[in-house]
């Protein structure tokens, strides 16, 4: 949760340590969740708790706080559960004056941002015609994009969706993989249509495809084509080079609205071959209309079985290194 803004810090006196270890959770589990959320500092000195960081953040964190020490006040343990309720709804709170979220198809189900990070995002798509989205695997920068173009399809706004990415792995040499083209490409875009399927009845996605309303192809297939009234999603963007970038950049039409995601911390180019995406957000930073959303760790939303996994590969690392200086006082932050 990155805020900018004016500096503050809260602190909570713990008068049971008991209390303390149980709310800093095992291995300092509960703190750190609370730093990484939050983007703020948090430390133990003896009995007290300070959080410091940008005001909102501090504040948001300290609502958390508060909740989980009057749960201890109720009962002796916290579950991972519990501190992820917490937080969550610390966050949803600090999001619900904008009631941000998005209608697609399936019945009963509304796209809704689960970090500031996803909603900032989904405020860059909304008011540009261009959005670079740069994000960790699993962050939402292609299952938003998707929620955002089925929406526009559903409001018909746009006539048409095309899901594209460079299929880097087989060098665009499609040819030489088995199968029909359906089967060599399926491998690169599986992730787009499990999106899809996540938004809309499966006959209906089916009805899309057959008619060409929704379009799943390689990139390859974008060159020479001026695309009217489509959203445009180019996922996996850091693979494409630089002359695939500049053109899939100019197939933009009127009325149309592209979305490049990419992770360019994991690129499959050549170690000589600069990104393309990479480029693209240097040259157009300035150019109205193209927005720039950065995702981060802290916009994942992971099981909380993943962070006891952490967990015990950090402890399995920090057994095998050399022992060092003896620590001070301060639990870190």
């Amino acid at each position: 949760m990155a805020h900018d803004g004016e500096r503050a810090s809260q602190t909570f006196h713990i008068d049971q340590i008991e209390k303390a270890r149980v709310l800093l959770g095992r291995q300092d589990r509960h703190l750190r969740l609370l730093r990484d959320t939050f983007d703020i500092r948090v430390f133990m000195r003896g009995h007290v708790l300070t959080l410091e960081g940008d005001a909102p953040a501090v504040q948001s964190a300290s609502k958390v706080v508060t909740d989980l020490l009057e749960q201890l006040h109720q009962k002796p343990h916290l579950s991972a559960a519990e501190v992820e309720e917490a937080i969550s709804g610390a966050i949803q709170a600090e999001q619900s004056s904008s009631d941000i979220h998005i209608e697609v198809f399936t019945r009963g189900r509304a796209i809704r941002p689960r970090t500031p990070g996803q909603a900032a995002y989904l405020k860059a798509m909304a008011e540009n015609d261009l959005v670079f989205c740069v994000g960790p695997a699993g962050s939402g920068k292609t299952y938003l994009a998707v929620a955002m173009a089925v929406a526009a399809l559903k409001r018909d706004a746009v006539r048409k969706i095309i899901l594209t990415r460079p299929a880097v792995e087989a060098g665009e040499r499609l040819g030489f993989l088995p199968g029909d083209m359906q089967a060599k490409v399926d491998p690169y875009l599986r992730p787009l249509y499990d999106a899809l399927h996540d938004m809309m009845p499966l006959v209906q996605l089916q009805h899309y495809v057959e008619s060409d309303v929704l379009e799943v192809a390689p990139l390859a297939y974008m060159r020479g084509r001026n695309l009217d009234r489509a959203f445009i999603i180019l996922d996996e963007g850091q693979n494409c080079t630089r002359k695939q970038m500049q053109m899939f950049l100019t197939r933009l039409g009127a009325s149309s609205k592209s979305i490049v995601t990419g992770d360019i911390s994991q690129t499959d180019l050549p170690p000589e071959v600069p990104s393309g995406m990479v480029e693209a957000m240097a040259l157009l930073r300035d150019v109205q209309g193209i927005g720039f959303t950065a995702l981060t760790q802290r916009d994942i939303v992971r099981h909380r079985l993943v962070q006891d996994i952490v967990d015990a590969y950090e402890a399995r690392d920090n057994a095998l290194l050399p022992a060092g200086p003896a620590e001070g006082p301060d639990r870190p932050g």
